[in-house]
């Protein structure tokens, strides 16, 4: 299967995610197991369309496993090169951000601090700024989050852009209308030439539909 030829020829990622914890009081062949569990998740909810690199959406999904092992014990020590880093990357983003009027995507900031987009994703997610997830400048809605959110909340916003985008237009253009623009049903219906009944039932459908998938 083709999901199991990208588990294959991407489980480096887990290696070097798992790299990253070792000696920190669990074994790390279970560091591993978890950080594959991660990538194995990554890749069943991946969406290349979305423009995203694999990479760049598995890497969260998979420390966000490796990090439950230590929840027990208390919170995961952030080494101080990863500090600097995050300090780094956050004047760039600064930087960025004042000069395009947006938040810059992680392909951006790895060309700016000239670190790998695995090593950035790490240290967004010990730092506290926004970034864009997009992968591409020519996204037109880049999904932006606070990066000190837990990672859950990352993959969980990740993934809901995807079941989004999955959806056919007219679809999505409810799901925008209602969750986005926060218009009632009464106005959705009449942007879309439909009765307001016809788009509480749809908007059912829909939603019982993104749940499904979200799993």
């Amino acid at each position: 299967m083709i999901s199991d030829k990208l588990v294959e020829a991407n489980l480096g990622l887990v290696h070097a995610c798992c790299k990253r914890f070792k000696n920190r009081g669990i074994e790390y062949e279970e560091l591993y197991s978890a950080g594959c569990l991660g990538l194995v998740k990554a890749v069943k909810r991946f969406n290349p369309e979305l423009g995203l690199r694999l990479s760049t959406y598995a890497v969260p999904v998979i420390l966000g496993e490796i990090k439950r092992l230590f929840r027990d014990g208390g919170a995961v020590k952030v080494s101080r090169t990863l500090k600097e880093l995050s300090l780094k990357l956050n004047r760039f983003a600064e930087d960025f951000s004042a000069e395009n009027g947006r938040a810059p995507t992680i392909s951006e900031l790895s060309k700016l601090s000239g670190e790998s987009e695995e090593k950035v994703c790490e240290a967004l997610n010990s730092a506290r700024y926004p970034v864009s997830l997009s992968d591409s400048e020519d996204d037109e809605r880049p999904t932006e989050i606070e990066v000190g959110d837990s990672t859950e909340l990352l993959c969980e916003k990740l993934a809901l852009r995807q079941v989004i985008t999955s959806l056919d237009s007219g679809d999505r253009k409810i799901i925008e209308l209602r969750y986005y623009k926060r218009n009632t049903q009464q106005k959705t219906a009449e942007a879309l030439g439909m009765t307001q009944v016809q788009v509480s039932r749809r908007e059912k459908k829909i939603l019982l539909k993104m749940r499904e998938k979200l799993g």
